[in-house]
């Protein structure tokens, strides 16, 4: 992608060389810090469509002024056609809340609480229960019929020779998928979004393929699902094949009931650039499923983060929405849309930390892959709900 390359160059020498044009002047910076931006508190009666809020060329005074003024009457609305899964972590709370609000917008919500950790042969152990919270679960389910809670469960400090162990013995998968089950019905859980994959060489998938057949056929005899957590289909900065390719697919599309891809993090810590470039997240999904088979089964991941990257700290921080809010409030910069990444991102400089670039979501940019993802038939999958801007869920 000869523009990404031109692109993280430009960033770079911005970084580096201190360029100046999307921040403001120093009389400038006088003027807005004697102006305060607003907040709006009130919600709205129109969603973001409607309010001529989903452009390329957003203000930061509108983002600031807009972001917790969702549409009220259409909380509970759909605009999207296939599965919509959010996770919802701990240790931002806020996710918690959006599902309460927004819980009609999802088909499942993952809650990031579980780990399954093998203690010794034939023994297994869910740890992570004490985050389970079954009023918030209640109030959920009571908000949006039919939305199914699937956490997420961690295979966390398994060794090559656990997962090994396991995978070749018909009573290790048993045990496990019995623990697993256990748990999930005794939680009131609709099933899991399992995390394994990558924790292996390419070369050890087949075993893992057994074994996921497996946890996938036990969870559906006990009427629940089984959702998968998988790399990109491409490396990102590269044309080369990711850790699930079309030959896993294949094996495992027709088994398990969803598939969470995650098509965000392109960048590295020391190339500033968009957090999903456009054409990466289409070829990610093509090369996976070419025919098209069994493309309602994948979630495309939607980062509701951003980045923020700073020459002096030499790497790349997250940001997050109250983050992003704050830096729009203190620095007012001006955004920059890459067309070609189609993603907005913006410079601003710090007293005595010198320059930095964020990239976070838009309006724009989100909507984009969401008619992206309609084109090509998946669903979606946002890490995560507290992560994002209330006025973000006008267009799921």
């Amino acid at each position: 992608m000869p523009a990404m390359k031109a692109l993280v160059s430009t960033l770079w020498l911005a970084l580096a060389c201190g360029s100046v044009h999307t921040t403001l002047s120093k009389s400038d910076a006088k003027k807005a810090a004697s102006k305060t931006l607003v907040e709006k508190s009130q919600l709205s009666d129109k969603p973001v469509q409607d309010r001529g809020l989903v452009v390329t060329d957003p203000r930061a005074e509108d983002v600031v002024l807009e972001h917790r003024s969702y549409c009220a009457a259409k909380a509970r609305e759909r605009h999207v056609a296939g599965d919509v899964l959010g996770y919802v972590t701990p240790w931002n709370s806020h996710g918690y809340d959006v599902a309460k609000v927004f819980g009609g917008k999802f088909t499942h919500i993952s809650p990031v609480w579980l780990q399954i950790k093998r203690r010794g042969r034939e023994l297994f152990e869910v740890t992570g229960l004490h985050d389970v919270d079954q009023g918030w679960m209640r109030t959920v389910r009571k908000q949006a019929k039919g939305l199914r809670i699937v956490p997420r469960l961690l295979f966390e400090g398994w060794s090559h020779e656990d997962l090994r162990s396991v995978w070749d013995s018909e009573d290790e998968i048993e045990e496990l998928t019995k623990s697993m089950v256990q748990v999930a019905k005794s939680q009131h859980f609709d099933g899991f979004v399992v995390e394994v994959w990558g924790q292996l060489p390419g070369q050890e998938h087949i075993g893992l393929i057994h074994m996921l057949t497996h946890v996938a056929e036990a969870l559906h005899q006990a009427q629940l699902l089984a959702i998968l957590v998988i790399p990109p289909a491409v490396i990102p900065g590269t044309d080369q094949l990711g850790a699930f390719t079309l030959k896993e697919w294949e094996q495992l599309a027709p088994v398990l009931d969803g598939f969470s891809l995650m098509t965000y993090d392109y960048p590295t810590a020391q190339q500033p650039g968009p957090n999903a470039p456009l054409s990466w997240v289409r070829s990610c999904v093509q090369v996976l499923d070419p025919k098209a088979r069994w493309r309602s089964k994948i979630l495309l991941g939607l980062n509701f983060y951003g980045s923020e990257y700073s020459a002096s700290r030499g790497g790349r921080e997250p940001v997050v929405g109250t983050r992003y809010i704050q830096t729009l409030k203190e620095h007012r910069p001006q955004m920059a849309w890459d067309s070609q990444a189609a993603e907005h991102y913006f410079e601003y400089k710090k007293s005595r930390g010198g320059r930095h670039i964020v990239f976070y979501p838009t309006l724009k940019s989100l909507q984009v892959r969401l008619e992206l993802a309609k084109e090509l038939g998946v669903g979606l999958s946002i890490w995560e709900l507290g992560q994002g801007l209330d006025y973000f869920y006008d267009l799921l």
